[in-house]
């Protein structure tokens, strides 16, 4: 099998979608499975020197710059491509790139799959541009409608776009790496380099931007019982947009530390020296800041819109919050906090839990999807001859 990938994010950029992809082409070079990336240009990227990669020439994308809009190359990439000669193309993003990708498989009549990561649509409301929100649901709708299976990470996605009359939706779920993400890397070093002085650690991680609902782990943060407050420290792990709101944070409250973005060992180390997760987003479509939390053997403390309500069992690897509301994490946090018991069982179960979620038997089955697909269509093309 040779697999085209298209998309407007990838390593090394920090969001969810560009970590998985990047997983995902590691898990293809160790199965000798051949791939070339299209995807946009990036500054401090070296690997678009490799035979895998071939970068687009790029800019931001407005309200998102982790995506960016390539610069079409129309000729130069139909060349590459036309070598590659690919059996199918991915299609995971809905931009100029995706875009692309598109054109090209219904020119050269092959196989396309897509994938949907983000919903755009409910980060419109945080930027006060709801009214787009017709229009867009109408471009995704038409943007997807070639692909024989579209892919979403969680069943809650996949509802909401049967709702939108998309067909042929199939899980791919995500994985966690349970020996990077693991409770043995607790690390004394982290209270003292982030000058945490309180007795527990309750971690954010996650894009700093207004559809994260930072708003309300502020007000959580704020609304908090002045008692119990005292023996918190809120440790808070991302860039984005919003970063200098939330330094700002510092200077209000004397238990708050912005530590900036984090990856590897850094990151690993911080997760399993915390002692609860608090990540209140109502409009991700997975989460995997959540289960990496849960291989660190934190209990997370979520909201009950999104896929992040589907990685977590309430009540025994965490609490699911009702969304936008910071009296609902206030009290499920502090009825976890008062029973030692109960929290040392959710540490155990959260990490038992991820030790399932294998990310080589989810993309061994995404293969078998793929496979699917390109002997579907080369049945009816023998079909139709």
């Amino acid at each position: 099998m040779k697999l085209a990938l298209f998309s407007d994010t990838f390593h090394p950029q920090i969001n969810g979608v560009a970590r998985t992809l990047k997983r995902y082409t590691s898990y293809l070079e160790t199965n000798g499975v051949e791939y070339k990336v299209i995807m946009p240009s990036f500054e401090e990227h070296q690997e678009t020197e490799c035979k895998q990669y071939y970068a687009m020439k790029s800019l931001p994308l407005f309200l998102y710059p982790e995506c960016r809009l390539a610069i079409p190359q129309f000729k130069a990439l139909n060349e590459e491509l036309s070598k590659f000669n690919p059996d199918l193309l991915h299609i995971a993003t809905p931009f100029n790139i995706g875009l692309f990708g598109m054109r090209y498989g219904k020119k050269e009549n092959i196989p396309m799959v897509g994938s949907y990561h983000t919903h755009f649509d409910r980060y419109l409301a945080y930027y006060h541009l709801d009214f787009l929100s017709p229009l867009l649901w109408r471009y995704l709708q038409w943007f997807h409608k070639p692909f024989e299976k579209i892919f979403v990470p969680s069943e809650e996605t996949r509802k909401i776009l049967y709702t939108k009359n998309f067909n042929n939706i199939e899980i791919w779920s995500r994985g966690v790496d349970c020996m990077m993400f693991t409770p043995q890397k607790r690390d004394y070093y982290v209270r003292e380099k982030y000058n945490i002085t309180q007795k527990y650690t309750f971690l954010f991680v996650g894009r700093l931007a207004p559809e994260k609902d930072l708003n309300i782990l502020k007000e959580v943060i704020d609304q908090m019982p002045r008692s119990f407050s005292e023996n918190v420290h809120w440790l808070i792990v991302g860039d984005g947009p919003s970063r200098r709101d939330v330094e700002q944070w510092e200077s209000e409250y004397n238990n708050v530390t912005c530590a900036g973005y984090l990856s590897g060992e850094d990151l690993a180390r911080v997760y399993a020296s915390s002692d609860l997760f608090v990540f209140p987003s109502s409009t991700e479509t997975f989460g995997n800041v959540v289960l990496e939390a849960s291989a660190s053997g934190l209990p997370a403390i979520v909201s009950d819109s999104g896929g992040v309500a589907e990685i977590v069992q309430d009540g025994v690897t965490g609490r699911i919050c009702k969304a936008r509301e910071a009296d609902s994490f206030i009290q499920n946090i502090v009825s976890i906090m008062e029973d030692p018991m109960l929290l040392s069982s959710m540490k155990r179960k959260a990490r038992n839990y991820a030790m399932t979620q294998s990310w080589s038997a989810i993309f061994g089955k995404l293969l078998m999807q793929y496979e699917e697909v390109i002997y579907m269509k080369s049945k009816n093309k023998t079909i139709i001859a």
